[in-house]
Formats: structure tokens, C-alpha cells, sequence
């Protein structure tokens, strides 16, 4: 059996500028080939992760602007305005 962990990944390292140019490309690379971004003299690796929210998530959530109204509210009725 194969073990993925020890097998090592292809790297690309690219400039803030190509990543800016070809966003979709290494987005999509980034699934099974390591991704870096040189900015400077620092190292960005681009990460792919699992969703962690469900679009059950999505759909029950709470946008900024009703959390605030819901939040203004609720401050009002604490200090009786």
C-alpha cells in the first residue's frame, strides 16, 4: 500500500503578480501540487481544505447587516431606549 503522506509534491513557486494573472490555474494546481507564493522574503503556501460549513450553514447564517440590526435592538431594549 502507498502511503501519500511520504510521497512528495511537485512545487511551483511563483510571484504575487503571476498568482494575481493566473488566479484559476494555480487555484486548481493547488489540489495536488505545492503552491508557493514569493512575496518578498516570505513564503506563502496556497492550501486547499475540506469545506468546513454545510450549505446548511450557508443558509441558516446571518448577514452583517441583520446581525447589526438584530444587535441594535437588543441594546436599545437593554438600556430601555
Amino acid at each position: 500500500m502507498k502511503n501519500e503522506f511520504l510521497k512528495p509534491k511537485k512545487m511551483i513557486i511563483i510571484s504575487p503578480t503571476e498568482l494575481r494573472a493566473n488566479q484559476k490555474k494555480y487555484f486548481d494546481l493547488a489540489e495536488n501540487e505545492k503552491i508557493i507564493v514569493k512575496r518578498g522574503n516570505k513564503l506563502i503556501e496556497l492550501v486547499v481544505k475540506e469545506q468546513l460549513i454545510t450549505e446548511d450553514d450557508i443558509k441558516n447564517g446571518v448577514s452583517g447587516e441583520d446581525l447589526k440590526q438584530k444587535m441594535h435592538k437588543r441594546i436599545d431594549q437593554i438600556f430601555n431606549k
